[in-house]
């Protein structure tokens, strides 16, 4: 019992900036006519773009492109454009972190297009199944048959074209119950979804898997993976070295003290 009050505390206390945060109802959402994607550069035929929604990385091969994430559902045409900007090949697979929308929306949109969307089998039956927001409370219905991963693992998978390599990882219970890393050993870039954000507090969603516990040793896995020249994207935020990867794991341990303090104390939830 007091290991999930510790939990809902934490949770409460790492969520409390997004709830302060949180839009009217019905929510607000991004002018996504105004947002533009910012291109950069990671060396080894490999980019992170910026846009509406969680960071996306491409990673391009001879033959096809893999890319991580895909943001909102509106902003697939201008990532597209992004994409085409660097290469003419077209995305082979479209890798999920997790099932949050701002990180799925282009799922059904790529595949259209004849991309194999991967994800990690809970999060897969997440999407079928739909979802609560720890945040809103808002109910969102089972995603569309497209835009649910046609492809997916259990611990881990590794994805090839031509001239490229993706290694996918399952971080158990971290930002949510189904989430996959992405490692890019050649290009030394590491994808981690919303299990690492760079600059803010997560949102670590409780309901659907997330723990404090599994953020803390999914940040343990990436510093044993990491180097001081790994290129590491984050699910928010900008692009981060193993320093900023340190910083949010000690902002984390901190956290997860002062709750378990308050918890020993026996405050109320």
């Amino acid at each position: 019992m007091r290991r999930h009050a510790l939990a809902a505390l934490a949770a409460l206390a790492l969520t409390a900036p997004a709830l302060a945060q949180t839009a009217p109802v019905p929510p607000v959402g991004p002018d996504f006519a105004r947002i533009n994607v910012v291109t950069t550069d990671l060396g080894h035929r490999t980019f992170m773009l910026e846009g509406a929604g969680g960071n996306v990385t491409v990673a391009v091969g001879d033959d096809g492109v893999i890319m991580v994430d895909g943001q909102f559902a509106p902003m697939h045409d201008k990532l597209k454009a992004a994409i085409a900007a660097v290469t003419p090949n077209k995305v082979t697979y479209l890798i999920n972190t997790h099932h949050h929308g701002d990180h799925t929306g282009g799922n059904a949109a790529f595949a259209a297009e004849g991309a194999t969307v991967v994800g990690h089998i809970n999060e897969r039956n997440m999407l079928a199944a739909g979802t609560t927001s720890n945040i809103t409370g808002v109910k969102f219905p089972p995603a569309q048959p497209a835009a649910v991963p046609s492809k997916t693992y259990t611990d881990a998978m590794t994805l090839t074209i031509k001239g490229r390599t993706a290694e996918l990882k399952h971080p158990a219970n971290a930002h949510t119950g189904g989430d996959t890393y992405v490692w890019f050993k050649d290009a030394n870039v590491l994808s981690t979804g919303d299990t690492f954000t760079n600059g803010r507090y997560p949102n670590i969603d409780f309901l659907n898997g997330g723990s404090v516990k599994g953020v803390i040793s999914a940040a343990d896995i990436y510093m044993s993976l990491a180097n001081d020249q790994t290129k590491i994207v984050p699910g928010h935020g900008p692009l981060a070295t193993k320093t900023q990867l340190t910083e949010y794991r000690a902002m984390m341990v901190a956290a997860r003290e002062r709750m378990a303090k308050l918890v020993k104390e026996g405050k109320s939830l």
